[in-house]
């Protein structure tokens, strides 16, 4: 369930601030807003992947990215995604920018993503503890082999997770462990 006191940064095409909504409401509407989709890799460079929770408001039970999320306003986006990262899967890494895109998805119960989503990497090697209320389940897998599931079973992954995943690899040439 949405926390009706949550707020989204709202955003042009070029990440300018342009004012603030409600996330419920940016999420009916389809506003661009500030986003972020974080990484870890493991030293073997698998990715870290959760299922999102049942319960969450759009794609429930879908596997997606170790974590994502909206900062808050006044928040650095650095900074939410560390905040996410320990809220939702039980630890903290170093995280580096990794780029950023824009993008539109249909998430289902009349709610539109669309976001200028800003990508980060980290590295860890111990076993999550994801928070029940975000994720039902976790796994590592290889960025290619995840990349390759998600395109042929859509079904099974946020509307998000293969285009960031196809743009971090595109942009650290295909090789994440770099």
């Amino acid at each position: 369930m949405v926390d009706a006191r949550e707020t989204v940064v709202l955003v042009d095409e070029h990440d300018r601030e342009v004012g603030l909504a409600p996330k419920l409401d940016a999420h009916v509407s389809g506003a661009l807003h500030r986003a972020f989709s974080v990484f870890v890799l493991n030293a073997r460079g698998e990715v870290l992947l959760q299922r999102r929770a049942d319960g969450k408001y759009h794609c429930g039970g879908l596997w997606t990215n170790t974590c994502c999320g909206h900062p808050r306003p006044g928040e650095p986006v650095a900074a939410a995604a560390r905040r996410r990262l320990r809220e939702e899967m039980g630890f903290d890494c170093v995280l580096a920018s990794a780029g950023a895109f824009v993008y539109r998805a249909d998430v289902g119960g009349g709610l539109r993503e669309h976001e200028y989503d800003h990508v980060f990497i980290g590295r860890h090697d111990l076993a999550p503890a994801p928070d029940a209320e975000e994720a039902s389940d976790w796994r590592w897998q290889s960025p290619d082999s995840a990349l390759a599931e998600a395109e042929a079973h859509p079904e099974r992954f946020t509307p998000w997770f293969a285009l960031a995943l196809r743009k971090l690899i595109e942009r650290r040439g295909g090789d994440l462990a770099a």
